[in-house]
């Protein structure tokens, strides 16, 4: 073929791409067909025709690349530029009233002037984030754990309403962008998925976003093309071209380069026009398509982001007013007694199938014995059952009135579930079994140990864990470090290629962060917030195990009680050994480096608190003060160099004066941190 004949074969081509492209953004995202199925099916296989012929001239955004790359062995790890933040909460209009209080005071404005804010639903989905270069989709990635994720840039090119080229008008003069929104499954889609996994015999998913999760993180992108995923987006994280002004007008540049934008987005000014558009989506929701559990207020301001800035993983220019709970009533059939890592012993209602939120619910939550008592449940009962969005349900009251005489009292018991020992009263309500050695708890410490936000050891679920305790292949979450292949041969449903999948899994997770480890570790009342902490105030691990109480303590947010449960952890003879026999097994992790306050007004003092402040709510108040390089310290001491007095203090003044301790008014502290 000659250069000329080349040439009108290319022109073609970019024709029909631009075409089929262009009925994709009316189908998938408007929902306007132009055109028959059978003239869609035309445009398609003449390109995939002309493209078999000509491979040469194959582009990467071509419509032909939605099918589906080959399976990949495991998901590569893209660390985020800008991390994928989380939202703080509101529940209630007094809440986000109070969130829009410290954005006019961070923002130094007059308490009665009107910010404007973007209202967008909250989906519940998984969040993404795309990467376009030159108008070219060339990463795709989940949000992970906000630092890193997983990339899966395959699967989300197999989403139809996901362009793989955007607009080349609006894009003409954009070299880079990075965009985030959140993959889905609409309502009639999940009933119509499950319907077809049923009539497969294969189990349901539980909830779309669930289904939306798991069909996205497929290591096949043909199964993830399979599934009815449909994607929005809401914010524009990065874009080097363009300059933009507000949040709005983010959402229409997205819409302008062909992305599906978050629908019924509105400009809202002020607060009591944020609640009614609120109370409008909490109307309309059932009828949405979609799950949604709240929406999320963000300043429309784009400037007034960067003053405000972020705190923790969350930024102060956006909050998530969630919806309230939903209620249902069922019947308590039983109460099953849980063993969890710690050994505390939990009861769960197992209740008569209901739908809540959307997910039917044949389990919820009693929390303790004494919450038992307190609203008096009986099994038989009629209950009323509660949902809010991710949050595990929990049994609200038995209905008194409809109880019939049938009913019967739950009795605790007194000897473990699972290894037979005599359990033990814990502080007011708990009760613990106290064999470490109790399979329930050895069972759920491994699966702790090996979860995402942990070890983050992929494959080893639940089932496999049993199977390695039950055939005595593991005694302690050091153990998984020294199983062989040989090992896993000899278990159920094993074979040799996933054996060697489960080893190089674990073996990859020796390589973690200092966070992880803690966290992975399964110290009481430390989570992972917690964890980062304890890395970031003392940089090592010996450094943790070597801490005294009081050094715990001088860490804000952690109180007298988490401090304990640390200390006793690494007090412990055992957990010693474990901790020795995981380092000798090969787990290493990079010493936190300490962020730099010197600079800082408050570098390096220490400010306790007492009474009651006019301007700032305790909890604003301690923050400023670490974000200023100062410590929160939870009791007065002579490490203590500021006590800032409210109104009707308590004790901590009495001490305060017996130590020295300078004492500070409000207003002195106002002129300390510079808001005088």
């Amino acid at each position: 073929m000659n250069n000329s004949e080349l040439e009108h074969v290319a022109s073609e081509l970019e024709w029909l791409r631009k075409e089929i492209n262009r009925h994709n953004y009316l189908y998938y995202v408007l929902n306007q067909p132009e055109i028959s199925d059978s003239e869609y099916d035309a445009l398609f296989d003449r390109l995939v025709e002309l493209e078999r012929r000509y491979p040469e001239l194959v582009t990467p955004d071509s419509p032909t690349q939605k099918v589906g790359a080959p399976p990949v062995e495991e998901f590569g790890i893209v660390i985020h530029k800008i991390p994928m933040l989380s939202l703080s909460k509101a529940n209630s209009f007094e809440e986000f009233v109070d969130f829009d209080r410290r954005c006019k005071e961070l923002l130094r404005l007059d308490p009665s002037y009107k910010i404007e804010y973007s209202g967008e639903p909250k989906l519940d989905g998984l969040s993404v984030s795309l990467i376009y270069e030159n108008g070219i989709l060339v990463q795709g990635s989940t949000r992970g754990d906000g630092i890193q994720g997983e990339n899966v840039t395959q699967n989300v090119k197999t989403i139809r309403s996901i362009p793989l080229r955007l607009f080349d008008d609006a894009a003409a003069n954009i070299r880079y962008i990075e965009v985030r929104g959140e993959v889905i499954i609409h309502k009639h889609d999940f009933e119509r998925l499950n319907a077809e996994r049923a009539a497969k015999g294969e189990p349901p998913f539980a909830n779309p976003r669930n289904a939306a999760a798991g069909s996205l993180r497929q290591l096949d992108p043909q199964i993830t093309r399979a599934r009815p995923l449909d994607a929005f987006f809401y914010y524009i994280a990065e874009i080097d071209g363009v300059k933009l002004e507000t949040h709005i007008e983010e959402l229409e540049l997205l819409k302008k380069l062909g992305l599906k934008v978050i629908p019924y987005y509105r400009l809202c000014v002020g607060v009591d026009d944020a609640r009614e558009y609120f109370n409008k989506l909490l109307e309309e929701k059932e009828s949405a398509t979609f799950d949604m559990d709240g929406v999320v207020f963000k300043v429309n301001r784009l400037d007034w982001w960067t003053i405000l800035g972020e705190i923790s993983r969350s930024p102060r220019w956006a909050i998530a007013w969630k919806f309230p709970a939903e209620e249902a009533i069922s019947v308590l059939l039983d109460v099953q007694w849980n063993v969890g890592r710690t050994g505390i012993v939990t009861p769960v209602a197992m209740l008569k199938p209901v739908r809540v939120s959307g997910v039917e619910v044949r389990k919820a939550t009693l929390h303790n014995e004494e919450e038992i008592k307190r609203k008096g449940f009986k099994i038989g009962d009629k209950v009323i059952v509660r949902r809010a969005g991710e949050v595990i349900p929990e049994v609200v009251k038995p209905l008194v009135e409809a109880r019939d005489g049938n009913e019967k009292e739950i009795v605790p018991p007194k000897n473990c579930p699972v290894c037979g020992s005599e359990l033990v009263k814990e502080g007011e309500v708990f009760i613990r079994c106290p064999n470490v050695s109790c399979p329930a708890v050895l069972k759920e410490s491994i699966i702790h140990f090996a979860s995402r936000g942990a070890m983050d050891i992929d494959g080893l679920g639940e089932k496999l864990i049993e199977q390695f305790i039950n055939n005595g292949l593991i005694n302690d979450p050091a153990d998984l470090y020294l199983l062989k292949k040989e090992n896993l041969l000899t278990l159920e449903r094993m074979g040799d290629k996933l054996a060697s999948n489960i080893l190089d899994s674990i073996e990859r997770s020796k390589k973690t962060t200092l966070p992880r480890f803690i966290y992975a570790l399964g110290i009481r009342n430390v989570g992972e917030h917690t964890a980062e902490l304890l890395a970031e105030h003392f940089s090592t691990l010996e450094n943790l195990m070597d801490a005294s109480l009081e050094e715990l303590t001088s860490i804000r947010e952690i109180g007298p009680v988490v401090a304990k449960s640390i200390r006793d952890y690494f007090d412990s003879p055992a957990n010693k050994k474990l901790i020795s026999k995981l380092l000798l097994c090969g787990i290493n992790y990079e010493p936190v480096k300490k962020e730099e306050k010197t600079a800082l007004p408050l570098s390096g003092k220490g400010f306790v608190f007492t009474g009651t402040l006019n301007s700032f709510t305790r909890e604003e108040a301690e923050r400023i003060v670490v974000e200023l390089g100062g410590k929160v310290l939870s009791s007065v001491s002579s490490k203590t160099d500021y006590l800032v007095v409210g109104s009707e203090p308590g004790s901590k003044l009495e001490k305060a004066r017996k130590l020295g301790v300078k004492t500070i008014n409000e207003d002195e502290f106002l002129r300390l941190i510079g808001r005088k």
